[in-house]
């Protein structure tokens, strides 16, 4: 008789569970793809602290909707931001009056020009006496660096997202696109509180006055040690800027080491030692003292010596400054942190010698430097004046690249020259530092600025300290600007080396490269129009694969 069995049916196994990132739920994609989704501590701070604003901003309107009247005799403070509050809605019914007053006020006749220019000087100088520098400043900064943190808050939920958008699966591996977002997210995190740090530092030296208290220390010490009093405010000055110098490198430090040794070595781009970090440091230092401090003293001779009229002078003597500076630093500077050796005869160097020959572009010097030495980032770029122009490659360029796709980014440098790219943005640069002098003109001699910092004296390059904090918000819009015409010049560029007839290994190039140096593949779009000096990687290759544009017209 057959041995009786257990019928007993049993439960089928369950299926397993599908990946979501890769063919191997264990995969090292899969794994990636958890560290960029999982939010940290700093992800929560962030949280915590948008809802607090958030429940800030909803009982602050519950309050004034409640407390409309009372608020000016509960909170005695607040009352100016209530009457300014309280008059927008008259000043808004009246914006059509305003209107008419501006345009008759429109002046008609060169007379009529100079009567309104006087009448706005004065209004001007009448505001000068009046303005509450200290607070102006703290109100300025913060605001600054909120609009800024916000803009760093919506690109790290960017860096979050694991899946990659249509427009770049095409030619991104997934397992790039994480880890150039884990990358992304480790430098966010270093920026956030780097930034919260610096505007807590920046808050503390405005609240305390401690930039007059150093100021009035190094005075003290100089006056002591070598007999040079009050009258040499040159001299005070060049140990000032020495002193804020080695102070602001002393507190920057501990990010710059966490930067270059722990989120550039994790993702594998630090090949620096400590021994050259610290090598680099003490001759970055020397070189700020050495030829930073003539310069100094040299700016400030000027002012001093020229009067009112000195916002000319002190551009002329910067310009003159810049100018030297793109001739020396590559040529003297430079080579003092890298070698730089003459590119080897071979196809690389007989292709970019041959594109130099076809544009007539009067090429003196090939070399290749050691970019590699420090990082494994690279690049490529063009220098020199008139008929001495110079291109420098990085060797870690020549690694990751063929010689076809170097040769395409080389002509996209060359496009930056054919175009006088460099010569707008140094125009624009110019006409910037005009502006930031002769509006600090208005500032230097107002004595309320500076007892309005807890000074008592009128020390030009301490004014200028102040003057700059004030200009934040102007600079900030400059800096946004001149990003705009960067990313024009850059899309300029490329479509040059296209017209060359590079536009397939030029696109491959920027690929390899935004792979290869793991750049963010999908910013956020208010973001990098704020930062970025360059087109996102999808900008530029929708430009370039453009029909509108020849493929070769030069």
């Amino acid at each position: 008789m057959a041995e009786a069995t257990d019928q007993t049916p049993t439960r089928p196994k369950a299926a397993a569970a599908a990946p979501k990132f890769g063919d191997d739920p264990n995969s090292a994609v899969d794994a990636q793809a958890a560290l960029v989704m999982r939010k940290g501590f700093l992800d929560d701070v962030i949280d915590g602290i948008q809802m607090g604003l958030m429940a800030i901003i909803l009982i602050s309107l519950v309050l004034v909707a409640v407390f409309s009247d009372s608020l000016p005799v509960l909170y005695p403070v607040l009352k100016p931001l209530y009457a300014f509050v309280g008059s927008i809605p008259s000043k808004l019914t009246r914006l059509p009056e305003y209107a008419l007053i501006v345009k008759d006020g429109v002046p008609t006749t060169t007379d009529e020009a100079l009567l309104l220019m006087a009448a706005f000087s004065s209004w001007f100088d009448q505001l000068l006496s009046s303005l509450p520098y200290k607070e102006c400043v703290l109100v300025f900064s913060w605001a600054i660096y909120l609009w800024e943190a916000k803009l760093d808050v919506r690109q790290r939920e960017r860096l979050h997202e694991v899946r990659r958008p249509a427009a770049i699966s095409a030619f991104i591996p997934r397992q790039a696109y994480l880890e150039a977002n884990a990358y992304g997210l480790d430098k966010s995190s270093l920026s956030l509180v780097r930034n919260a740090f610096m505007q807590i530092q920046t808050t503390v030296i405005i609240f305390y006055n401690l930039t007059p208290w150093l100021w009035y220390v190094i005075v003290d010490a100089v006056e002591d040690y070598t007999g040079y009093g009050p009258e040499y405010e040159i001299t005070h000055s060049v140990v000032y800027f020495i002193a804020v110098t080695l102070i602001s490198t002393v507190l920057s430090l501990p990010f710059d080491l966490y930067s270059t040794f722990v989120v550039e070595k994790k993702h594998g781009f630090n090949k620096q030692t400590i021994g050259l970090y610290v090598t680099d440091m003490i001759k970055t230092l020397l070189l700020t003292a050495l030829l930073g401090g003539p310069i100094v003293a040299a700016f400030l001779w000027v002012i001093i010596k020229t009067g009112s009229q000195f916002y000319f002078y002190a551009w002329a003597l910067m310009a003159a400054v810049q100018l030297l500076a793109i001739v020396i630093y590559p040529t003297f500077i430079q080579p003092l942190f890298n070698k730089f050796e003459p590119l080897p005869e071979g196809e690389l160097r007989n292709e970019i010698e041959a594109l130099a020959s076809r544009l007539n572009f009067p090429l003196k010097k090939l070399y290749v430097v050691d970019g590699s030495k420090r990082s494994s980032h690279s690049n490529a770029y063009v220098f020199g004046f008139l008929k001495s122009k110079r291109i420098v490659i990085y060797d870690t360029l020549i690694n990751q690249c063929t010689t076809e796709e170097i040769v395409a980014i080389v002509g996209h440098e060359l496009g930056h020259w054919k175009k006088n790219h460099i010569l707008r943005m140094l125009t624009a640069v110019q006409i910037q530092t005009f502006v930031i002098f002769y509006a600090f003109s208005r500032f230097v001699g107002e004595r309320r600025m500076y007892n309005s910092f807890g000074m008592d004296t009128m020390p030009v390059l301490v004014g200028l300290i102040f003057f700059q904090y004030l200009y934040q918000p102007l600079d900030s819009l400059l800096s946004f600007a001149t990003n705009v015409l960067s990313r024009a010049h850059e899309f300029d560029a490329d479509a040059f080396s296209k017209k060359l007839g590079y536009s397939k290994p030029l696109a491959s190039a920027l690929v390899k490269l935004q792979i290869e140096n793991k750049g963010i593949m999908n910013p956020d779009p208010l973001y990098s129009a704020y930062h970025y000096s360059h087109p996102p990687l999808v900008e530029r290759l929708n430009a370039i694969n453009d029909p509108d544009v020849a493929p070769k017209t030069e």
